[in-house]
């Protein structure tokens, strides 16, 4: 493009002589639609005020501006030091405060860098004793903050070099663009690193502040560029790096808990990937064990405990859905149920590690999503469900349980059981037709697939209570289920709040309801330990039930958000 000529800029300006160009152009421009084009590109304010800025600082350059003084700062501590010992009087006290903030020191500092043209950083001499085979040798300055440099360093075992193993991504060498993986690492500031330890190298890294200097025999692999990640995944468990022996710096570590919302900024090491917390503005990346590295060591830890079936009392609301599970007082007598249908033995070689999540907003006319309640026997999870059913019936609704025994005279098919003969029964349940079933006084009870549909289809939230080895199969695209934990609050708070309450321990309709005893209290207690120890990874939400009115809030708090608010959801559910 030619060049523009600047002998009428004086007179004219630039940016004048850019808004008269569309006008001397349209005798050549064919079309309306390139006219406009031109008009809107030459009649640009951003660009007429930087053709401004341009003309002014040329104009400046052109009349050799010389600085009044090159050491504003020194004056300043002078003027200071003079004022002390001067009576402090309130403008006296007024001037030294206002010398002494930071950033009136630093203004100054800018000032005399700039008068004084001091813009390029002073870089060590090169090495006089430089091998002339070390032609390739780099000398790199980084200035150290506050924050780590961001890479990971081991020693070759076969030549003993000290290498750069890792560069952490958005971490100051990995900004820098100056150092890479592979690079071997000869001195740091005039140190020679050969005969060290990576640990003592770290340490001599540590000790140093500002300016860090490094000698480098660059890497003669071409690193290949690594874009930034788009993986998110969610943490199954807690992690911390200062308690983890395995990992090689720990304080290139980055600590999660359970539940948290991790992106994966590399996957380059199969054994420590590279992620940041979503949401973090600092780009700077953190190690954590891989998926695979994780899973591995974690079934080598996991003892082989044969898992206890965790049973439940029935909690009975006329016209509700009735959980089919045996509190500890049924057992004695009476067949546990769902021993048709465990996975036990699936569940303990199931090592939870991370699952890889995506964002997901329900839309005006997707189904709601399946709520799934799990808690230990007399928590309240059937009063919970209760008052939620009574706050809105339009709105919630509760699956029909499937039963082999005989209707009653005051019952009717479909409202508090679906009656079916037997063999029918049993052949849904090897057509695998049932979430969960069980065996009472020789009568089959379950919940079956079709009755979740049901509710669905009618456009209401289904609410729904299992035993928590039943909610993995029930986490599909279909589903898509939130799963909300009823935990009870401490034993001592149970012992004071549940003192005049009663629990019902049989299913059958002349159960009794009983108080609450010392050992109830114990069992709840316990069971819920399991259930969180075994299954907490598989919880979207816990709520203490310290307080019903309370939880109950919580609850219906947690529910509206389900349907507004934007939730991270296993990737496949959408990607099926």
């Amino acid at each position: 493009m030619p060049a523009l000529s600047t002998g009428s800029a004086s007179d004219t300006g630039l940016y004048e002589l850019l808004a008269a160009l569309p006008t001397q152009l349209q005798p050549h421009v064919d079309s309306q639609e390139d006219l406009t084009f031109l008009w809107d590109m030459f009649g640009e304010k951003s660009l007429h005020s930087l053709l401004k800025i341009h003309e002014k600082l040329h104009y400046y350059e052109s009349q050799s501006p010389v600085p009044i003084l090159h050491s504003a700062a020194a004056l300043a501590d002078d003027l200071a030091e003079e004022l002390q010992n001067k009576p402090l009087n309130s403008e006296v006290r007024e001037l030294l405060k206002l010398l002494s903030k930071p950033n009136v020191k630093a203004l100054l500092s800018v000032h005399d860098t700039v008068a004084q043209k001091n813009y390029d950083p002073i870089l060590p001499p090169m090495p006089d004793d430089i091998d002339e085979e070390e032609d390739s040798v780099k000398i790199i300055r980084l200035v150290k903050n506050r924050e780590p440099l961001g890479a990971t360093i081991k020693k070759d075992e076969q030549t003993g070099a000290i290498i750069v193993a890792r560069i952490m991504r958005g971490g100051a060498a990995d900004r820098s663009g100056l150092i890479r993986v592979g690079d071997e690492l000869r001195e740091v500031n005039g140190i020679p690193v050969e005969d060290k330890r990576p640990e003592e190298i770290i340490q001599i890294l540590a000790q140093s502040q500002g300016a860090i200097t490094f000698k480098i025999i660059p890497s003669i692999k071409e690193e290949t560029p690594s874009k930034e990640g788009k993986m998110f995944i969610k943490a199954l468990f807690d992690y911390d790096p200062n308690e983890d022996k395995a990992i090689p710096c720990k304080e290139a570590g980055l600590s999660f808990k359970k539940g948290d919302i991790l992106q994966i900024m590399s996957q380059d090491d199969a054994t420590w990937w590279q992620a940041k917390h979503e949401g973090d503005a600092n780009p700077r990346a953190g190690l954590i064990p891989s998926k695979h590295f994780q899973e591995r060591r974690l079934a080598l830890r996991r003892p082989e405990i044969p898992v206890q079936p965790l049973k439940a009392s029935n909690r009975k609301s006329s016209g509700f859905r009735r959980s089919f599970r045996l509190s500890r007082k049924d057992k004695k007598t009476n067949k546990s149920m769902y021993e048709c249908k465990k996975s036990d033995q699936y569940d303990t070689a199931d090592v939870p590690t991370y699952e890889e999540v995506t964002p997901y907003q329900r839309q005006m006319n997707d189904k709601y999503r399946l709520v799934v309640l799990v808690g230990p026997v007399g928590v309240g999870l059937n009063e919970l469900k209760r008052k939620l059913l009574i706050s809105d019936t339009q709105h919630y609704g509760v699956t029909v349980p499937h039963t082999t025994r005989a209707k009653r005279s005051q019952e009717s098919d479909g409202v508090e059981y679906i009656f079916i003969s037997k063999h029918l029964f049993e052949t849904d349940v090897q057509n695998n037709k049932f979430i969960e079933y069980g065996e009472y006084k020789n009568n089959y009870y379950g919940t079956s697939i079709d009755s979740v549909r049901s509710v669905l289809a009618k456009n209401k939230v289904c609410l729904l209570d299992v035993q928590p080895h039943t909610v993995k199969h029930l986490r599909t695209l279909e589903f898509k289920p939130f799963v909300i934990f009823i935990k009870p609050p401490s034993i001592e708070r149970l012992r004071e709040t549940r003192k005049n309450a009663k629990i019902i321990s049989s299913r059958d309709d002349q159960g009794a309801a009983k108080p609450f005893t010392e050992e109830d209290f114990q069992e709840m207690i316990k069971s819920a330990q399991i259930m969180e120890s075994q299954y907490g990874h598989l919880f979207d939400k816990v709520i203490v039930n310290d307080d019903l009115t309370v939880a109950f809030n919580e609850l219906k708090t947690t529910f509206d958000k389900l349907e507004t608010d934007t939730h991270w959801v296993p990737v496949s559910w959408l990607h099926s």
